[in-house]
């Protein structure tokens, strides 16, 4: 009988003092190296990238829009600097609505995991951004502008078209925000809210990179694609198999054991 109601005496306490568990779990040997290779291929890429020449002015001379694919040629030679600035505005606070998140309710008690998992999140996509930027040389629709000046057409930053970095960052912030969020609380209502939220962030950064003449439709795409799986991906690959399922020694004077536990 006592036995029985100890069981009952820890099944309440369990209830009713523990946090709620988090979905993830971390492995820090894999997640360390994740992490590491991702930052080395960030580093690599920024290296190569920094070696780029400029671009010859034979090379802009010969530009012409005909010979850019027909659902990128419509973009060829914009450009706008003001533009170019307000876009960075919707960038970097997508950098903020993970924190937003990671701080909020049952997530805040797992800040260092997360923390973690989003950095994963952004190192993978900073590496395959900066070294497909470095390893490609597609030119930028602004350098297509024959108002500019010559030598502003030349400079090698019209080198990295392919593919946008800002909107695939922009993505794996706020799309790891949303991945996050649902998971801690997969009864939530209107999950769609989250998720449109998410996607609208990025969309707008990716406009605004395209009017101002960074990036073709089809990086601004590829960017936004590339981006949402990493920011999607990375949790999910860190889900645990049976995290519901949990099993508790008890050590007692009168009564050893061990507690299973489901939850629902």
């Amino acid at each position: 009988m006592r036995s029985k109601f100890l069981i009952l005496l820890l099944f309440s306490i369990t209830l009713h003092s523990q946090n709620k568990p988090s979905p993830y779990e971390i492995s820090w040997a894999k997640d360390a190296t994740w992490l590491g290779a991702g930052l080395a291929g960030t580093a690599g890429g920024f290296l190569i990238i920094q070696n780029k020449d400029d671009i010859s002015e034979e090379t802009i001379l010969n530009l012409d829009k005909n010979n850019v694919p027909s659902f990128d040629r419509w973009s060829a030679g914009n450009y706008d600097d003001d533009l170019n600035k307000i876009s960075d505005i919707p960038f970097y606070t997508s950098f903020a609505v993970p924190f937003a998140v990671l701080f909020t309710g049952d997530q805040n008690n797992h800040i260092g995991q997360l923390s973690v998992m989003y950095l994963e999140s952004l190192s993978t996509t900073a590496a395959l951004f900066t070294l497909s930027a470095g390893l490609t040389d597609r030119i930028r629709p602004r350098a297509y502008n024959e108002d500019l000046d010559l030598d502003q057409r030349m400079k090698s930053t019209n080198t990295r078209s392919f593919y946008s970095g800002h909107v695939a960052a922009s993505a794996t912030a706020t799309f790891f925000a949303a991945k996050v969020l649902t998971d801690f609380n997969p009864d939530m209502k209107n999950k769609w809210l989250v998720w449109t939220g998410a996607a609208i962030i990025p969309a707008t950064v990716g406009v605004l990179r395209v009017e101002a003449g960074n990036h073709f439709l089809s990086d601004v795409l590829l960017g936004y694609a590339m981006g949402a799986a990493s920011g999607i991906l990375i949790p999910e690959l860190h889900k645990k198999k049976y995290e519901n399922l949990s099993f508790t020694p008890v050590l007692d004077s009168r009564f050893q054991g061990v507690y299973l536990s489901y939850s629902f």
